[in-house]
């Protein structure tokens, strides 16, 4: 069995950091359970400042080809996988399609330790995707489609895949119930309405809408900022999943809705003028902090103003509570705009316009009723006398 090492690699002295070593041991010291990285730089190579620069320079690349989510995940799924196979007395390495087989067998059965209830097939996919990573990173690639892997992997999707769980679209008339549920004399309501306001006119991603700044370059985690226009509306310039894009949002019909009074109004009660767009309030709703809200806030604000609002109120309150997050705002942009369809694939920054098909279900559904097409096209029924 391959012994885990409870320590981190060390190099020599005249060794260059081991970047990707370091940036999967971010925040969870026992990411280290397992050979490292291969360094990169040769150990023999002597040791220069400005070589030992660029390689500080290099871990920021390598934590910018991915986001903090994905790290986090990919770090978890690594060693939900050394721990079943040391409990296991199974070695990691070299990959072994058979090993990754059973292992995944054991998270569709729910038996890997640790597992409250066996793993759905996304987050099966997901940690068989993490394990391909990790162990490409070491210089020992896994060949997914191994029969081993491939034929169990199948038969896990036929046996317990569910059909997809789409969030709720929020569409117009439930945005404004639930914007009339925040208290407008609130520094908190006045910033939730922004939040909502904004997230729903840009089809933006809950991610998104946290990492905006005021003005560019403002923040080193920032990931996008807003300009102001005096007649048009809002441009928001900002960095997702698909590289750097602009999303026009044009000033409203009424104050009360639009969503540039609404962040105009956020910012300047707020007396924000540099850094995060939107922050933590305390003080009983009177003291602006300085550090940026964590994205799970909008989801949080979504699902609790929907909830009050009695959005969907056709559905009990245990249902209700799993069809909104973050993602409802983008998908009700989309499924109430009555627009041409590259309109919306270039406001949503979706790569393909199948994508943006996928986001329109609301609004298209029963538009095109093929029972009454195929009927036309019949003769009139007559029964037989």
């Amino acid at each position: 069995m391959l012994r885990i090492s409870d320590k981190l690699h060390t190099q020599s002295a005249a060794a260059l950091p081991d970047i990707v070593d370091i940036v999967m041991q971010m925040g969870d010291a026992d990411l280290a359970s397992s050979p490292p990285l291969p360094a990169i730089a040769n150990p023999s190579l002597p040791a220069h400042p400005h070589l030992e620069a660029l390689a500080g320079r290099a871990r920021d690349y390598i934590e910018a080809a991915s986001s903090a989510n994905t790290r986090r995940a990919y770090a978890a799924d690594w060693k939900h996988f050394s721990s079943w196979c040391r409990r296991q007395g199974i070695e990691m390495f070299p990959p072994d399609p058979q090993v990754v087989g059973l292992y995944i067998a054991a998270c569709a059965l729910g038996t890997v330790t640790g597992d409250k209830k066996p793993n759905t097939v996304s987050t099966i996919e997901r940690r068989l995707s993490s394990l391909s990573w990790n162990f490409a990173q070491r210089g020992q690639p896994l060949d997914r489609k191994d029969r081993h892997i491939a034929t169990v992997m199948a038969g896990v999707r036929n046996t317990h895949a569910s059909p997809p769980r789409q969030k709720e679209a929020i569409l117009p008339e439930g945005l404004i119930a639930m914007l009339e549920t925040l208290d407008r004399g609130t520094l908190r309501g006045l910033r939730d309405r922004a939040m909502l306001l904004l997230g729903f006119a840009g089809g933006l991603r809950r991610s998104e809408i946290v990492g905006l700044d005021v003005g560019r370059d403002q923040t080193e985690d920032g990931r996008g900022w807003v300009e102001i226009f005096a007649d048009k509306g809002l441009l928001v310039t900002l960095r997702g999943k698909t590289g750097w894009r602009e999303v026009e949002i044009g000033r409203g019909s009424s104050d009360a809705t639009c969503p540039v009074v609404a962040l105009q109004t956020w910012l300047r009660l707020a007396r924000i003028a540099h850094g995060p767009l939107f922050r933590r309030v305390a003080g009983q709703g009177r003291a602006v902090g300085a550090d940026r809200l964590n994205d799970q806030e909008v989801a949080r604000l979504v699902k609790r103003t929907a909830l009050a609002a009695g959005v969907r109120g056709d559905l009990s309150e245990g249902e209700r509570a799993k069809k909104f997050a973050g993602h409802s705002l983008r998908a009700g942009l989309a499924s109430s705009a009555e627009v041409d369809e590259r309109y919306v694939q270039k406001q949503l920054g979706h790569a393909s316009a199948e994508m943006t098909r996928n986001y329109q279900r609301r609004r298209d559904r029963f538009r095109v009723n093929l029972t009454k097409g195929v009927r036309a096209l019949m003769p009139p029924f007559c029964p037989l006398g």
